[in-house]
């Protein structure tokens, strides 16, 4: 909306309140009016916003979580493409992206670990292809290791799209050896380089 603030509505949710007060916080000093929901809850178990259907999202969900509840929740209305594993909530953090795009122009912007890409055990496999085969996922890129400062593993990003560009097609692009180590344990992508995957992804 070329920075006009007051054409957006912005809508959030994250189970941990300290995070939550941040995210209130950071978005009041900008002068962005925002619905993060009544309190920080548990996206699975109490969806904040369970009618929303959103242009876009954007979204780092914790990698590889297990134990998030799968087991009281196999008739959600959000498992379109298959029931996600207790073992492992990438596929549901997925889906539930997915429910929650407008369904003739939604887009999604996902950070995921690599492991979403070709995991196969629990079902993942088969979720994974029956979300391809409906022509959703726009692009691939996979990140170097380092990028974050919570977790050292390599990541992906995944672009999903309601209505792509390209149809019957997916970008993948390589970004695996991009950026500066800018210490030790840290990687860093420059503006630069930045600027080159978004070119390239357009």
């Amino acid at each position: 909306h070329q920075g006009t603030i007051n054409n957006i509505s912005v809508f959030g949710q994250d189970s941990n309140p300290t995070t939550w007060k941040m995210a209130q916080m950071n978005l009041a000093i900008r002068g962005i009016e925002a619905d993060l929901g009544k309190f920080a809850a548990d996206t699975f178990f109490d969806d904040q916003h369970s009618t929303l259907k959103a242009d876009y999202i954007l979204a780092n969900p914790p990698f590889n979580l297990s134990d998030w509840g799968a087991d009281k929740l196999q008739d959600d209305v959000r498992w379109k493409y298959g029931i996600p594993p207790s073992g492992n909530a990438n596929f549901a953090w997925i889906q539930h992206m997915i429910h929650h795009m407008d369904p003739s122009n939604g887009k999604v912007g996902l950070v995921l670990a690599n492991g979403s890409l070709s995991s196969t055990q629990s079902g993942e496999g088969d979720i994974r292809k029956k979300i391809i085969e409906d022509d959703l996922i726009e692009g691939i890129i996979a990140l170097p290791a380092n990028l974050f400062y919570s977790v050292t593993i390599p990541a992906c990003l995944w672009f999903i799209s309601k209505n792509k560009k390209q149809k019957g097609k997916t970008l993948f692009i390589d970004a695996r050896n991009m950026g500066e180590m800018i210490d030790r344990k840290h990687r860093d992508f420059s503006d630069e380089d930045i600027k080159k995957l978004a070119d390239t992804f357009e």
